[in-house]
């Protein structure tokens, strides 16, 4: 059974007007569609998300008899799913994407993250590994998302938080500044785990959460960063500005900076991507509701099992906390 399609798609922002186009969605979709050819190759940051947001389903004790996958890929999710054992988790799962050759069928939409074709009330769980940041219109996007969510329905994405691609953005503002004089920003602006967790408040979602998990990716040379990027369909798509076309002087002598900059003793230079994950819930009656102040039955040192300290007490140093590191990916 389809979910009911919306005869008028709400538009982004309808209350407050049309926000500033940063993004031009109809190169974007080429993009897309382009990368589209050869996705094998170049959907492992994809996969790595759709893991993720894998995992963080298998602990919730319930099942999602209809789900939505935002800026599908080809569908990268579902198949995520069935390699990790937790299709059983999740029912039907409809793929929208802003290219019709990444929405596979038969559940594949071709259509538009910032005006969704869905009725009210269409689906129990809504994910988006990797697309959102290419909205115009984020708040709007989570406003759709939101609506088209069943009560007590939930809402994953990940989206590009800010460090990601830190090593390239420097470089080429220092190349474009060194050899031309003046620089324009070639990276997209990206949220951090505060905007996220105010955007889902803003939304309306209830228990938002918002964290951040930082990966970092090896390469020989930085020019193979750029093959990537173009091959996952994730190269600018800014709407004309009047900025100046990056020249090629300016690109190689940013490839130099990146190497300079940015290698490891073995000669591999590093790609930061930081993944802000959102999650949150559509209002329901029944869901769990925040204790007003003052009303805990029980101190916190008992809860925790420690001994009650005055605030000038001298704390542990650690915080009681362990430290964790991340390993690379190569």
């Amino acid at each position: 059974m389809s979910p009911a399609m919306s005869s008028s798609p709400v538009p982004p922002s309808a209350a407050s007007g049309a926000p500033p186009a940063i993004f031009d969605r109809r190169l974007h979709a080429r993009r897309r569609a382009r990368a589209a050819r050869d996705l094998s190759g170049f959907d492992f940051l994809k996969t790595l998300a759709c893991e993720d947001i894998a995992l963080r389903l298998l602990p919730i004790n319930r099942t999602f008899a209809r789900a939505l996958d935002l800026g599908s890929h080809g569908g990268v999710f579902e198949r995520v799913l069935r390699e990790q054992g937790a299709s059983d988790r999740v029912g039907e799962v409809f793929a929208l994407d802003l290219a019709p050759e990444l929405a596979p069928p038969p559940l594949g939409v071709a259509g538009d993250e910032e005006r969704l074709p869905f009725a009210d009330a269409s689906f129990d769980l809504v994910v988006s590994p990797l697309s959102l940041h290419w909205t115009n219109d984020l708040p709007g996007a989570l406003i759709q998302i939101r609506r088209i969510l069943k009560p007590d329905g939930l809402f994953v994405a990940t989206l590009p938080g800010v460090g990601t691609l830190t090593e390239l953005r420097q470089s080429l503002l220092a190349a474009e500044a060194e050899t031309s004089g003046g620089a324009a920003n070639r990276i997209s602006p990206f949220i951090d785990t505060i905007d996220g967790a105010r955007l889902l408040q803003r939304a309306g979602f209830a228990m938002p959460v918002s964290d951040v998990d930082a990966q970092t990716v090896r390469y020989a040379d930085p020019l193979r960063l750029l093959a990537d990027l173009k091959g996952m369909g994730e190269t600018a798509a800014f709407t004309p500005d009047g900025r100046p076309s990056l020249s090629r002087t300016a690109l190689f002598r940013a490839m130099e900076i990146y190497r300079e900059r940015f290698s490891d003793p073995d000669g591999r230079v590093r790609a930061t991507f930081n993944f802000v994950t959102l999650s949150g819930w559509a209002p329901a009656p029944d869901q769990p509701k925040p204790l007003k102040p003052g009303s805990a039955r029980m101190r916190l040192a008992d809860a925790l099992g420690v001994p009650e300290r005055s605030t000038g007490d001298a704390a542990d140093p650690t915080g009681g906390r362990d430290r964790r590191e991340r390993g690379e990916t190569s």
